[in-house]
């Protein structure tokens, strides 16, 4: 099935709501789809789980185009993708290393340890070529270089811990800085929204980590939250409560999470019992923004509000 200019930009219009795209976003879409000479788009995949690749595909609508696969490969000129690629095997490599004018989104941290073969983007002729010489290569050529995911943005759980294999983030591996679409997962509406606004040549404004600040620099997640200021739980699991007193981090954290939900508007972490864990954030898995937020008196204070419940 064709998934045609028109509807894809009936797509957009769909989704403008979500995407905080206005008319005029959309006329410079289609004039960025109907010129031949329009970027066409990369997609590596490094040290990670797909996890990103999956988000995005798990957009579900009604109509067509009814998922993220029927929008990048029929309606954006994907040339490459290692899972999404029409192609395979050389050909596909081939039409990487040929690509000119491209916007390179880069998925999973970038392995530096072996020299780089802990991880292998593709083998030509008998020769391997590592993840890290693949970023490095292509991200000179691109447009520009888009980071889907937290791992990629800034190492993410792929460079948590002992870090064996040396992963860097992105920006650390090629030295220049990159657009982070942040997340462990990124909402697919998050990656969508900034890709539209590459297509369209448009300069996306960033915060100080390189993020976007149309998706990013919103309101804290506790200012967006239905459960904020109920009575905390102690109860992991427990819906409908405040999790402060559980760790969560929704203080400190700027993201459309509690607005743009996910799974097609299903659900979202707090709703479903879990604390905020800040997966946009550089710090992730780590615990150092706890740290930054101030609350090492956490403890304190959900004692003393205890101690208030059990005297009344």
């Amino acid at each position: 099935m064709q998934i045609s200019r028109r509807t894809f930009l009936k797509y957009c219009a769909m989704a403008s709501a979500s995407l905080g795209l206005g008319p005029e976003e959309l006329v410079g879409l289609k004039d960025a789809l109907a010129n031949p000479n329009s970027p066409s788009v990369l997609w590596l995949q490094g040290s990670g789980c797909s996890g990103c690749t999956s988000s995005f595909l798990n957009y579900i609508s009604p109509s067509e185009p009814v998922d993220a696969t029927e929008v990048l490969i029929k309606s954006v000129n994907l040339v490459y993708h290692p899972t999404l690629s029409a192609g395979a095997g050389e050909s596909a490599v081939t039409n990487a290393k040929k690509a000119t004018n491209f916007i390179l989104l880069v998925e999973g941290g970038v392995p530096t340890a072996f020299e780089g073969h802990a991880c292998v983007s593709w083998s030509v002729g008998g020769k391997k070529v590592t993840f890290n010489e693949a970023v490095q290569t292509l991200s000179e050529k691109a447009h520009q270089v888009m980071c889907v995911g937290t791992c990629a943005a800034y190492g993410g759980i792929s460079a948590m811990g002992t870090n064996p294999m040396a992963v860097k983030s992105v920006r650390e591996a090629i030295g220049k800085d990159t657009i982070n679409v942040s997340g462990c997962p990124p909402h697919p509406n998050w990656v969508v929204e900034t890709l539209v606004q590459l297509l369209q040549g448009k300069t996306v404004s960033l915060d100080s980590q390189g993020r976007p600040i149309s998706i990013y620099g919103g309101r804290r997640m506790c200012d967006q939250c239905p459960f904020e200021g109920r009575e905390e739980t102690r109860i992991l699991g427990v819906t409908g409560q405040c999790m402060e007193a559980l760790g969560c981090w929704g203080e400190a954290i700027s993201a459309p999470c509690p607005t743009t939900q996910w799974n097609n508007q299903v659900n979202w972490c707090i709703a479903a019992g879990s604390p905020c864990l800040g997966c946009i954030e550089p710090t992730f898995p780590g615990t150092s923004l706890s740290r930054r937020r101030g609350r090492g008196g956490q403890r304190e204070r959900m004692r003393d509000r205890m101690r208030g419940r059990r005297r009344s």
